[in-house]
């Protein structure tokens, strides 16, 4: 594990040394990890998982869940006393012992297109190799573009965007689809050549928002981070995808926000091919449920089931996210 220059913080029982934030050493993962340490007077440790020492297949070595746990280990080991994740990586099932202390403000939900020449999805020339990790992306270009050649991708956010018009023609691609929160907190927003409108492009449950998490009893160390439109949103989008029973790389899309106290939550899952897909959205006023993220997440899951998404997507096969 690696150490930043230690920032003090006067937490309960901790008067003599820093609260330490845990985080993946990835150049997306320390820029998010540093701005909650600067909130929180926190010192910065890089812990390394098993994903990031290998270049096999995430779903040879158990999906995106392999970062978290890495991270988790070291919080319930007492060598950090704060995480920051990727929201959309967790598992949506409550790890023992834990406890999600805060969702700051969401950034940008949507998926950006990077693509050679200030190429659109629409006017990517036929026959154009675009590259992903995520199936929902998969079935998202395929559905929109079934002319194009999807081919599957790992790396970093630089070396992803360096595929991109590469001399290289093994590895040249003519455009990448990533996260525009990813973009925006590594300074990349220049290599964006469309932003997929979340209308008919939703993206992975809570993408964009950060999951700061503690031990079950430090929720009090970075709780004053926490907002509470991003934390319901990003509930509500999650509980979709839970009550679905899908993994984090099933081709599983959903959207909530809050508008004049009400609560929209639509989903949508693919074909892993893109060739159908079913929809479904509700809403709510906030103040006229106990529960509006969990009562919504179930009525948008329960309709999708309906109109026959398992059998669709194949839920409740094994998750392989990217």
């Amino acid at each position: 594990m690696l150490r930043e220059r230690p920032r003090r913080l006067q937490a309960r029982g901790r008067r003599d040394r820093a609260v330490r934030l845990g985080t993946r050493g990835s150049a997306l993962a320390l820029a998010q990890s540093r701005a909650i340490a600067e909130k929180l007077g926190a010192e910065v440790v890089v812990i390394e998982s098993e994903g990031d020492r290998s270049s096999a297949p995430l779903a040879d070595l158990g999906g995106t869940g392999i970062f978290a746990a890495a991270l988790r280990v070291a919080l319930r080991d007492g060598k950090v006393d704060v995480v920051v994740h990727s929201f959309k990586d967790l598992p949506t099932a409550p790890h023992p012992g834990l406890a999600i202390a805060a969702v700051p403000p969401r950034a940008d939900a949507r998926d950006a297109l990077c693509a050679r020449e200030g190429f659109t999805l629409d006017t990517l020339p036929e026959g154009a190799r675009v590259g992903t990790g995520s199936p929902r992306r998969r079935a998202q270009l395929l559905a929109r573009r079934p002319d194009l050649e999807v081919v599957d991708i790992r790396g970093n956010v630089d070396t992803r965007l360096g595929r991109v018009g590469s001399d290289d023609p093994d590895r040249a691609l003519d455009a990448v689809v990533l996260a525009a929160a990813g973009l925006d907190r590594l300074k990349r927003l220049d290599a964006i050549t469309q932003y997929l409108d979340l209308g008919w492009w939703p993206t992975a449950p809570a993408q964009g928002a950060l999951a700061v998490e503690t031990r079950a009893g430090d929720v009090k160390l970075a709780a004053k981070l926490d907002h509470k439109p991003s934390r319901l949103a990003a509930d509500a989008e999650r509980g979709v995808l839970a009550r679905l029973e899908a993994g984090c790389s099933a081709p599983v899309a959903a959207h909530a926000f809050l508008e004049d106290g009400m609560m929209f939550v639509s989903g949508r899952v693919y074909a892993p091919d893109g060739s159908e897909r079913v929809t479904a959205s509700h809403a709510l006023y906030v103040a006229d449920s106990k529960d509006p993220a969990g009562e919504l997440a179930a009525r948008v899951a329960d309709e999708l089931l309906e109109n026959g998404a398992a059998e669709l997507a194949l839920l409740g096969a094994p998750s392989t996210e990217s």
